[in-house]
């Protein structure tokens, strides 16, 4: 009954915060052993998701359903590469070669934003650079039938506004952001994952932080798999005064990097304003010239639940070799 009364609560809240397009307050994750945090209602059916789990350990399903992949390609100096056809890709899933049947390029399938922006006390020094940066970029990346939102994490995370492609409502939310003191990074992408979860179309987080993690209740392990559930892809705009000095939290920062290859976006460090100004102008340039390439699975007897994905892409161009970046897999079934 408590439960039930939980999941109803936060479910009103989550509408609410929709509808009127108000900022929220995310509930802090729970701490281990405790009871877990109540999840928001889904869709009764999504394109992008890859089916229920095996009804027992005796018995596999055939996944039936839509598997979206999103798929970036670069050259040899990292740059964006345009213009290829579906007979320039191969898919696999747990090494199975699968039939492309649905292939787009700069696909315009709106775009679900998530700008998360690092409020700790380590980074208050530059703070209104970093703000005026994210500001630019929202103002560029966002058009009519894209959503962004703003969310803010210290020692809590806060959504400052919710999903709009209004400039006004997002420049009042980056303007809301405010210094707090611990960092809760794993705590940020668990619940921006929540919250992009339920969203159509390409799911993006983007970070901005200086890589320390110092007081999440969530771990590494559980932010990755909420992201890698969510189907959203993780950029990660590193900020720190020079990459190799001493002192920095490198585990945190490196955690970081693997979770944005693992979900198919990308990192990037910035010293300075300028830096931090090329970094999401990149972030920008690669959502506008990606691939969507989707399948059906063809039948699999592996038990696990964790199918990993594998995308080749020709390399004999005149750009020279290509590398194609994307998500590592997709689970079959929730993470309750």
């Amino acid at each position: 009954m408590k439960k039930a009364l939980q999941l109803t609560v936060f479910a009103l809240i989550a509408i609410l915060a929709v509808a009127q397009d108000a900022p929220v307050k995310y509930p802090r994750p729970p701490i281990k052993g405790s009871q877990p945090p109540p999840k928001p209602n889904q869709p009764a059916a999504q394109p992008n998701n890859s089916g229920d789990p095996p009804a027992s350990d005796q018995t596999y399903k055939v996944d039936v359903k839509l598997v979206s992949v999103y798929v970036t390609v670069q050259d040899q100096h990292g740059s964006p590469v345009g213009g290829l056809t579906k007979d320039d890709f191969k898919v696999f899933e747990d090494g199975v070669p699968q039939s492309i049947a649905v292939f787009g390029r700069e696909s315009e399938l709106p775009l679900s934003i998530l700008l998360s922006i690092d409020a700790s006390l380590s980074t208050k020094k530059d703070m209104h650079l970093e703000l005026d940066s994210a500001r630019r970029f929202a103002h560029d990346i966002v058009r009519p039938n894209d959503r962004l939102a703003v969310f803010q994490f210290s020692e809590r995370v806060d959504q400052l506004t919710g999903f709009t492609s209004n400039e006004r409502q997002i420049d009042e939310g980056i303007a809301r952001v405010h210094t707090g003191a611990a960092t809760a990074l794993y705590d940020a992408i668990y619940l921006g994952a929540r919250a992009l979860q339920g969203r159509q179309g390409r799911k993006v987080m983007v970070v901005v932080t200086d890589g320390g993690d110092t007081m999440s209740q969530e771990d590494y392990q559980t932010a990755l798999r909420a992201a890698q559930q969510a189907e959203v892809m993780v950029y990660s705009i590193i900020i720190v005064p020079i990459e190799s000095s001493a002192g920095r939290d490198i585990g945190g920062e490196h955690a970081l990097i693997q979770i944005s290859n693992d979900t198919g976006g990308k990192f990037f460090y910035a010293s300075g304003i300028a830096q931090l100004d090329d970094a999401f102008h990149k972030v920008s340039e690669e959502l506008r010239t990606q691939y969507l390439l989707g399948y059906y699975p063809v039948k699999r007897f592996a038990a696990s639940d964790f199918r990993r994905l594998e995308v080749d892409v020709k390399q004999d161009t005149p750009a020279g070799p290509l590398q194609a970046r994307h998500r590592t897999g997709y689970y079959t079934s929730k993470d309750e």
